[in-house]
């Protein structure tokens, strides 16, 4: 592991999450755990609740963006679309701030990596949308979890993705196909321009994206490898490569 003064820092913005009548910003330890034991990075997290305005400044300090999953889904009308789950919780203020964050750190070439919402986050800010009910799409799969399990089936291994072949993430995986996990109601419909898949589930959904064209490290999986990541071999080198884009970012920026 490097020392502690040579680290990466990587952003994570927080949510929304109110709390015995008070508003609260929030990140779950399950996402943080694994960019630091594994990744190797240092998280800064950064709070949507205040607006953009000091994106930039952020940015400044940042060697790569990590963008988390959400109880909360994205603004359908931030991709042009009616809200069809009125009675699930949105989160705006975390929209208007994910949404140029993604934009800014392409444009700064920083790694970016996104889990379930962040996947469609950064469909979204680069034009793409989203099926807001994939289970009542035809052809597709319920890839929502059950309520009424224990956290420990709702986050064990759901079906199997396959990765596409010869792609980087397949020769990252080592493998054609791996078990995930499945805890999302929405998944994407339309792939935005620069995006590109790099995994599917047995339905046919995207399961993993990346953009081919940029010179950065970029990946988003719609399943959540941060769930016990360091007894997965495959969450341990997601992260692994994640940690290790982010440590060249900062070598190369001085």
């Amino acid at each position: 592991m490097p020392s502690t003064h040579t680290k990466p820092v990587v952003l994570m913005t927080m949510g929304a999450q109110p709390r015995n009548g008070h508003p609260y910003q929030v990140m779950t330890h399950k996402y943080i755990t694994p960019l630091v034991e594994i990744s190797g990075c240092v998280p800064l997290l950064v709070p949507t609740c205040c607006g953009a305005e000091d994106l930039e400044q952020y940015l400044d300090l940042a060697d790569g963006v990590y963008l988390s999953g959400a109880g909360s889904n994205i603004d359908p009308a931030l991709y042009g679309q009616e809200n069809l789950t009125p009675e699930k919780t949105q989160d705006r203020d975390r929209d208007l701030f994910d949404i140029p964050l993604v934009r800014a750190a392409i444009d700064r070439g920083l790694p970016l990596l996104g889990i379930c919402r962040g996947m469609q986050e950064i469909n979204v800010a680069l034009g793409g949308d989203i099926h807001q009910k994939v289970y009542s799409e035809p052809g597709y799969a319920d890839h929502r979890e059950d309520s009424e399990d224990s956290v420990e089936d709702q986050y064990g291994h759901s079906h199997q993705v396959s990765l596409v072949p010869g792609s980087w993430f397949a020769e990252l995986m080592g493998e054609d196909q791996i078990p995930v996990n499945s805890l999302h109601g929405q998944g994407i419909k339309t792939l935005a321009k620069g995006l590109a898949p790099l995994a599917y589930a047995e339905d046919g959904l995207i399961e993993a994206i990346h953009a081919p064209e940029l010179p950065q490290f970029t990946l988003a999986v719609q399943w959540h490898p941060e769930w016990k990541a360091s007894e997965n071999p495959h969450s341990i080198k997601l992260f692994e490569a994640f940690g290790a884009a982010c440590r060249e970012r900062r070598l190369q920026a001085g």
